[in-house]
């Protein structure tokens, strides 16, 4: 397998991904959209999602193509930034024509960033601007670790962070993944400098510290003090193949395993764990039920190795409760 040329989620053309955040409050809203509509669905894993409008992502909904996809942070304070998102999709004429009124469609999930040391003293609520002002920059290159959603993120006993990976398949298929990390679950073994998610590495692109020894272990058990519903990690897909809501949600459900492979634990009841899934249909599939298994396993390694990057490339910020991955390890 190689990465794409950027080594992100825009690798699959079409794409464009936008990041907004406000220091202050130590959070953040990202946005994924296409050149055009596009196919999408959605696969929870987790405990304690916060969504909106994802039921219509179910391969029996009537809707078929969908204007943009949000990750924010905020808890359900976030969803908000989905209304900012269709505010600014609708005033640029984009959306769901129905005898002329425009009506965008965005799916959104959000994660729990609430205690993070920002500022959560506001009144008005900030996640519909700064979700239209991550869809205002959306472009081809994205700044990964301390942006977006994953801006105020934590993973485990470290920052978490914005992460993204691709891959190219051998039929030139593209298949990336955009992913903030909040997790309960640690992304390395206690102590130990070294990624869960290292035997899917390509090249250096989280550090090149190499897979744990054999026998490496984590604790799992929860800590004193901690507090239910502080976690969630929250993802996208994305594909140039053409698969219809069926096939994305079965995406979808095979990217999940990137969480476990990159996250220990992962899917706990105290997590939202959820993965969109997208598909821009550029390539034809030459064999669609053979060509599934490749795709739910490139889905899954790319995932792995785009959470590890949201870790690694995340950097402390002042009045952050924990220290970032480098930064513990001294790296």
């Amino acid at each position: 397998m190689k990465t794409g040329p950027r080594n992100l989620i825009t690798d699959v053309d079409g794409i464009k991904v936008g990041n907004a955040h406000d220091a202050a409050l130590k959070s953040g809203v990202t946005v994924l959209c296409a050149d055009d509509p596009f196919t999408a669905s959605v696969h929870v894993m987790g405990g304690a999602p916060g969504t909106r409008e994802t039921d219509l992502l179910a391969p029996d909904k009537l809707v078929t193509d969908i204007d943009a996809l949000v990750l924010s942070g905020g808890s359900a304070l976030g969803l908000d930034a989905a209304s900012g998102v269709a505010n600014a999709l609708r005033a640029a004429g984009i959306g769901f024509d129905f005898k002329g009124q425009k009506v965008p469609i965005v799916p959104a999930a959000i994660l729990f960033d609430l205690l993070n040391g920002g500022d959560k003293g506001w009144t008005d609520n900030p996640y519909a601007g700064l979700g239209a002002t991550a869809w205002r920059s959306r472009d081809d290159h994205f700044d990964l670790g301390c942006a977006g959603a994953g801006y105020g993120a934590m993973a485990g006993p470290v920052k978490g962070g914005l992460g993204s990976a691709s891959v190219v398949l051998e039929d030139g298929v593209t298949v990336g993944a955009l992913v903030a990390v909040n997790a309960r679950g640690a992304p390395a073994p206690d102590g130990v400098a070294h990624f869960w998610a290292a035997p899917w590495e390509l090249g250096d692109e989280f550090g090149g510290l190499g897979p744990a020894a054999a026998g490496a272990g984590t604790n799992v058990l929860l800590e004193d003090g901690f507090t239910p519903s502080q976690n969630t990690t929250i993802g996208i897909i994305a594909t140039d193949a053409r698969l219809d809501k069926a096939q994305c949600q079965r995406l979808a459900v095979a990217a999940h395993d990137g969480f476990a492979r990159a996250l220990v634990p992962s899917h706990t009841p105290f997590d939202g764990d959820l993965i969109f899934a997208a598909s821009t249909g550029a390539r034809e599939l030459d064999t669609p039920m053979t060509d599934a298994v490749g795709l739910g396993h490139a889905a899954a390694t790319v995932m792995a190795r785009a959470i590890a990057r949201g870790v690694w490339e995340a950097v402390g910020l002042p009045g952050d409760p924990v220290p970032s991955f480098r930064d513990l390890h001294q790296i």
